[in-house]
């Protein structure tokens, strides 16, 4: 009966009765948080919930690059992603031929839109953008090593897809052969 069309097969969440959306309502401008907005909510609680727990406890005026590192090491074990050790005999490899013992870890690409993701949520909760953690230095330079790292271990290039250039008659074409 459920089909990933049916828009009734995702379950309620308690969190979701605060949202303001009302039952009556049926205007656009009243529906349910976006899939990335909730994802973007989520992801706000945990980081805020990881502070609240650390030993000692952290404000979010006091977080700093440094945290956000903490945290992203701290995600780093409920990863999925298999990420080769230099000594793995599937080091490079896209498609291993068969299991090895090398680690789980976040994606990269995984990471970097949870990044984003916290970074558009300290912003709408008050931060400065230029006091923003999530932007840090830090933060940019170990995403782009985890990229690096994982590129090389798994084998994957993180090439970022080229855009499509609107094509004039003038520009990159050359005339066909025989038409001069």
């Amino acid at each position: 009966m459920d089909s990933p069309h049916d828009s009734h097969s995702s379950p309620a969440s308690p969190s979701a009765a605060g949202t303001g959306a009302s039952a009556s309502g049926s205007s656009s401008s009243v529906s349910s948080p976006s899939r990335y907005e909730s994802q973007k909510r989520r992801d706000w609680n945990t980081f805020g919930q990881y502070l609240r727990n650390r030993r000692p406890p952290l404000s979010l005026a006091q977080c700093g690059g440094a945290h956000v590192l903490e945290f992203l090491r701290y995600l780093d074990q409920f990863g999925k992603t298999k990420v080769h050790t230099q000594g793995c005999p599937f080091f490079g490899h896209p498609n291993p031929p068969a299991p090895c013992p090398c680690p789980l870890r976040q994606a990269w690409g995984s990471l970097d839109a949870l990044v984003g993701r916290l970074r558009a949520a300290y912003e709408e909760n008050g931060g400065r953008p230029e006091s923003n953690p999530f932007g840090d230095r830090s933060v940019r330079l170990y995403l782009r090593e985890v990229r690096e790292h994982q590129a090389r271990a798994r084998g994957v290039s993180y090439e970022k897809k080229k855009r499509k250039k609107p094509q004039n008659q003038t520009d990159q074409m050359s005339p066909p052969p025989g038409s001069s």
